[in-house]
């Protein structure tokens, strides 16, 4: 079975430019404090990189 990513939105994107704000959306992240969980694929990755300032990422080995 594939990995898990756990994301957490933990920085606001205020200030930040929108192409972050919508990847932040895309993320399904709604607010601050926020937690959702991923498989690890390269477009998540990719995602996160591009976040990274603002996001908290865990990995769940499964």
């Amino acid at each position: 079975m594939a990995a898990k990513l756990r994301v957490t939105w933990r920085k606001s994107a205020i200030g930040y430019k929108i192409d972050q704000k919508r990847t932040i959306e895309a993320l399904g992240l709604k607010r601050l404090g926020h937690t959702v969980e991923h498989e690890d694929t390269r477009p998540i990755r990719g995602m996160l990189h591009k976040v990274r300032h603002l996001v908290d990422v865990s990995e769940d080995g499964e």
